[in-house]
């Protein structure tokens, strides 16, 4: 069967491997390179079951609210808002409860254990490279209460067959030295010693190789402008380069896939969640980290990738847009060095950001909707490089109409109304507009207020303005001969 790839990320690039496995004429089309163009490139690098949590539980409420007002949070919103996001929340908010959040907890973790046994086959058949660390991450915490709460949210895992220990701060520079002289920083932490760590992009550019040496074949550079289609089914899909026509055609553009199924009728709740990526080379390996981890306070993963530190944070609202500047990575840095003070070259960042694909319920969108020869591998949120692997097998039994190893939640008799019921969400007008007029008030109470610096010369204030204003100030802008800088503090602060 000619089956027509759209995206060359990880989970698009799995996919061809499996079928190309199964003996089937593989294209790959995409505008830049393998985990070149989304969130491949500079994600986190963890593998990471142990951290499968559903995003949308009771405690997101919380959260949320505190991101109008705190600028220092990892989670974050940046308007003005769309009604795509608002559409996409309305479906989050409704998943916010104890039931939703257990479930769909269970159904990542399982997902992710089946991803990760899938992808070490695909390891043991390429021989692919991908500065791969097993033996393990660690949870860190900070303080008592903060690893209490932690070590209650595990349980549902553990419950679930997840391996895990919680450690001391001893223990934890046991399995990991380089903390031994930050024990004093961390409360202790949780260790699970079936995660691991590796680079997503060495992996999809070896696995790339791999799936031209099996006969697939990949075209970068055209802009997919459109899927063309009629009631129920693909006709061909175009792009800036010309046509592209396919027995079957499978969807794997993360974020990018509601604006080609929208047109078509198909309303995917996928959201782009921003997040920020930096990586620093180690300069001291004997005081970086052995293994991978996240810093739980601070919702700071980190990851060793050969002579790199990787790490990341946020998840900022934000629409499609990617663009950074350095004062984006300030707090990432400082995190970084109070656990890592000796480890890196902390001169010499390289920054990046990119785009979760996120469903509301932190869940993948597997198999056919409405067009029956249109298939979806998409949405896989946070855990993308996790579930990838996973995904791909899933996607490979179902087109040869094999029932999967791994059944996943929902599918496939249920595919049609998971991807088409954002359009059918009770009192959705009237709850949209309820919530739109809501963020209105809330950025009608930030107003910006001015305050003097003390004197800098103008190089200085430059460079250092945001340090100045606090962290939880955003500089609007300032004035080199006097000194005044205008800054939107948090709320309650005026």
């Amino acid at each position: 069967m000619r089956i027509l790839i759209l995206g060359a990320g990880v989970v698009g690039v799995s996919s061809a491997w499996h079928l190309l496995k199964d003996g089937h004429d593989v294209t790959v089309i995409d505008r830049a390179l393998p985990a070149q163009g989304g969130a491949s490139f500079g994600n986190a690098g963890l593998i990471a079951p142990g951290h499968s949590f559903a995003w949308a539980s009771p405690k997101a409420l919380k959260v949320l609210l505190k991101s109008f007002y705190r600028q220092d949070q990892a989670f974050r919103m940046r308007f003005p808002p769309d009604l795509q996001l608002l559409d996409w929340g309305l479906r989050f908010l409704s998943q916010c409860n104890n039931t939703a959040a257990r479930t769909n907890t269970l159904a990542k973790h399982r997902l992710c254990l089946y991803s990760q046994k899938i992808l070490q086959q695909m390891v043991e058949e390429t021989g692919i490279a991908y500065e791969k660390r097993t033996g393990g991450l660690l949870y860190l915490h900070r303080n008592k209460d903060s690893l209490e709460a932690g070590s209650a949210n595990m349980k549902i895992l553990e419950e679930d067959g997840l391996p895990l220990e919680i450690v001391d701060p001893d223990r934890a520079a046991e399995i990991d030295p380089c903390l031994k002289k930050v024990r004093h920083r961390i409360a202790g932490g949780i260790f699970i010693p079936g995660d691991e760590s590796g680079d997503s992009r060495l992996f999809t550019e070896g696995l790339t190789r791999a799936c031209e040496k099996m006969g697939g074949k990949f075209i970068f550079g055209p802009v997919i402008r459109s899927i063309e289609a009629d009631q129920n089914q693909v006709e061909r899909v175009v792009t800036h380069q010309g046509d592209f026509e396919a027995d079957l055609y499978l969807l794997c553009l993360g974020c990018w896939s509601p604006q080609l199924t929208k047109p078509i009728g198909v309303n995917l709740p996928v959201y782009p969640v921003k997040g920020y990526s930096i990586t620093f080379p180690i300069r001291n390996e004997e005081e970086a980290p052995r293994l991978g981890g996240v810093d739980e306070d601070h919702l700071l993963a980190y990851a060793p990738m050969g002579k790199r530190l990787r790490l990341t944070s946020y998840a900022e609202f934000a629409g499609y847009d990617t663009r950074h500047q350095p004062q984006d990575f300030t707090l990432m840095t400082q995190h970084a060095k109070s656990l890592f003070p000796e480890a890196c070259d902390y001169t010499q960042p390289s920054y990046w950001a990119g785009l979760r694909p996120m469903t509301p319920e932190g869940y993948p969108i597997f198999g056919t909707g409405k067009h029956h020869n249109l298939y979806y591998n998409t949405g896989h949120g946070h855990m993308g490089w996790t579930m990838s692997c996973g995904s791909a097998k899933i996607i490979a039994d179902l087109v040869a109409s094999r029932k999967p190893e791994h059944y996943p939640q929902g599918m496939p008799k249920n595919m049609n109304k998971v991807i088409t019921s954002a359009d059918k969400t009770p009192g959705k007008q009237r709850l949209t507009w309820m919530l739109l007029l809501l963020l209105l008030l809330v950025s009608a109470c930030q107003e910006p207020v001015r305050q003097y610096l003390k004197a800098r010369t103008p190089e200085e204030l430059k460079t250092s303005a945001y340090e100045l204003c606090g962290r939880d100030y955003k500089v609007l802008s300032y004035e080199d001969d006097t000194g005044l800088v205008e800054c939107l503090p948090p709320l309650g602060e005026n």
